[in-house]
């Protein structure tokens, strides 16, 4: 009697199902892929537009007049302002401009600031002009007065010029005074001073305390004490 033989046939090779997490991450993956293929062309359309709008931004900004800064951390409950410019009429409706570097607050109830680089344009009423400068200003707006401090300097337009280290200039009047040595030249001669004051917007320059001018007539030159 034989024995029982088993036989086992082949079926095939045996497929197995992905796991369901699988499919999962590949729906999330296209999705993404989707939103980016929306996403990135949008992001290089603006930053070529900002590129095509930015030349015309830029200059616009560069115009600005009035530029508020804070210097430094000690002057930060003050407010400072780069070429500020300052206009009105004096007393006898003639116009005048005082310009700076920089203009920074000294006392805001009483409209004082102080001055970087002040320059004060005073017309005339012949149509001329006095410009006065120096380092550094202080300015009263109540009054238009400005005192000058370092290398103060005025200059006519008939070519005289007066140099001293400080200055009071009325603005509103057109006058102005120092108290310490002036020096004043021009196409008549040269001319000092212990102090000087100046009446109707340089028309008059009064030389005061011991004083000495040298005067250019013709071809000879006269001194006087």
């Amino acid at each position: 009697m034989n024995s029982p033989v088993a036989v086992i046939e082949p079926i095939g090779p045996t497929r197995r199902r992905p796991p369901r997490g699988n499919t999962v991450l590949r729906q999330r993956y296209s999705r993404f892929v989707g939103m980016m293929k929306i996403i990135l062309p949008a992001v290089a359309a603006a930053l070529l537009g900002l590129v095509v709008v930015w030349p015309r931004i830029a200059p616009h900004r560069e115009r600005t007049a009035v530029d508020f800064s804070q210097p430094d951390a000690a002057r930060a409950d003050t407010l400072s302002i780069r070429n500020p410019k300052y206009f009105g009429t004096d007393q006898k409706n003639l116009p005048f401009t005082v310009t700076a570097d920089v203009a920074t607050q000294l006392d805001p109830e009483n409209l004082v600031v102080t001055l970087e680089k002040p320059v004060a344009d005073m017309s005339r009423a012949d149509g001329k002009a006095l410009v006065v400068n120096a380092d550094t200003g202080f300015y009263r707006q109540k009054d238009d007065t400005l005192d000058l401090i370092g290398h103060v300097s005025m200059f006519r337009d008939d070519g005289f010029e007066l140099h001293s280290e400080s200055a009071r200039v009325l603005i509103g009047k057109g006058d102005a005074s120092g108290d310490e040595p002036a020096q004043g030249q021009g196409p008549n001669g040269t001319i000092e001073g212990e102090g000087f004051t100046m009446k109707d917007h340089g028309r008059v320059m009064v030389f005061t305390g011991h004083s000495k001018a040298v005067l250019d007539i013709g071809p000879h030159k006269t001194e006087a004490r």
